[in-house]
């Protein structure tokens, strides 16, 4: 491997951890030269079982011989860039993630019909921005049974570095991809759609029909607004989650994993 001292915070090749916007890596223009950053050991090692191509690390001295010793090994000739705490901090703008950082290849986005194709149970997102709300509602999708998850173009970007890093991974694991039509265009794949949502049509959320469905939907509005009017009149059914003490919503990430669990697939 290649171990590169970093004494200054121009230093070149490291402009990826720090002077690049998430707008900048993400590089829509051209996809296939995009790049994500990757925090964490364990999310590394993830990420790279997952198939993703590693372009370098950013890591603290002190971890060459400890915890980003099993990744160096395993990726061979990667440029390893090193410094001292208080210099990468200074680089990055925060204190890393048990000290190790990768840039990673940005993987491309497959298509509905690929991601959905032996899917039972999928989750829309539909203009939820947060990026810990997204992180959140991927690593619940990954424990409950959700195969596979849809997002708006006006969604958050699930390879955000932090949304990835409060997924803990997750986002590597869950087939995903970007919705651009609208959500009932998802009957085309035999899916029937259930909007998250209070109206006068509400159903609960435990209702059999609900459970009955082989091919379900899950369409999950903003933080604030939920979803919009059309979208839930669009949709085959429209749920709520019973709730106690005149309580009328949850944050999104609570109520997706609320969603999953009781929706999955029997």
């Amino acid at each position: 491997m290649a171990i590169i001292e970093i004494t200054d915070l121009n230093e070149p090749g490291v402009d990826v951890y720090s002077s690049l916007t998430e707008a900048q890596l993400r590089n829509r223009l051209e996809p296939e030269r995009g790049v994500i950053i990757v925090e964490s050991p364990k999310v590394i090692h993830v990420a790279l079982d997952s198939g993703l191509e590693p372009l370098s690390f950013l890591t603290e001295r002190r971890h060459l011989a400890g915890d980003a010793a099993p990744l160096l090994e395993r990726c061979g000739d990667v440029p390893v860039y090193t410094g001292e705490r208080q210099l990468l901090a200074a680089l990055t703008g925060y204190k890393l993630t048990r000290g190790v950082l990768c840039a990673m290849r940005r993987p491309a986005a497959p298509s509905v019909e690929q991601v959905c194709r032996y899917a039972r149970r999928v989750v829309v997102i539909d203009g939820v921005v947060d990026t810990t709300n997204i992180g959140a509602i991927f690593r619940s999708a990954a424990a409950l049974g959700i195969d596979a998850v849809l997002l708006t173009p006006e969604s958050c970007d699930p390879l955000n570095r932090r949304a990835i890093r409060v997924s803990m991974g997750s986002v590597f694991l869950v087939p995903w991809t970007w919705l651009d039509r609208p959500v009932e265009a998802l009957s085309e794949l035999r899916f029937k759609t259930v909007a998250m949502a209070l109206t006068d049509r509400s159903v609960p959320i435990d209702h059999p029909a609900l459970a009955a469905e082989p091919r379900l939907a899950i369409v999950m509005g903003t933080e604030g607004d939920g979803l919009a009017p059309e979208v839930i009149a669009s949709t085959h059914y429209v749920a709520r989650i019973p709730m106690s003490h005149n309580v009328d919503s949850l944050n999104v990430a609570a109520a997706a994993a609320v969603a999953f669990w009781q929706l999955r697939a029997r």
